[in-house]
Formats: structure tokens, sequence, C-alpha cells
């Protein structure tokens, strides 16, 4: 988890640095209808995997139930 936020901090450093502003792209359109196109993936992806546990505990309590 560390080295995840030490990536996401180098990562804006980095953008920085390049004159690159996080606002602007996430508030333009573009940069909006990319971030929904992406988060209702993740979304679905998500759903998918917790359906796919949930059935899996439910499979291993049967078995030892």
């Amino acid at each position: 988890m560390v080295r995840f936020i030490i990536l996401i901090i180098i990562l804006i450093l980095a953008l920085s640095y390049f004159g690159i502003s996080i606002r602007d792209i996430a508030q333009s359109p573009t940069g909006e209808d990319n971030f929904t196109f992406v988060w209702r993936y993740v979304k679905d992806g998500w759903e998918i995997i917790t359906l796919g546990i949930a059935s899996l505990i439910e499979a291993v309590r049967g078995v030892f139930s």
C-alpha cells in the first residue's frame, strides 16, 4: 500500500513537471466522458468479482455444513 501511495505521488510530480493539470483533464468534457466510461467498467468488474467470491463462499459453506 505504501508503494502504491509513493507511486501516485511520483506520478503527480511527473505530471506537474510537464505542466499537465489533472484538474483541467478531469473537468474537460472529454476527460469526464473517459472517467465515466472507465468507472462503469470498474463497477461492473467489481460486481462480477464480488458475486464470484460470494458464490465461492456459499459453495464452501455447503461442503462443510
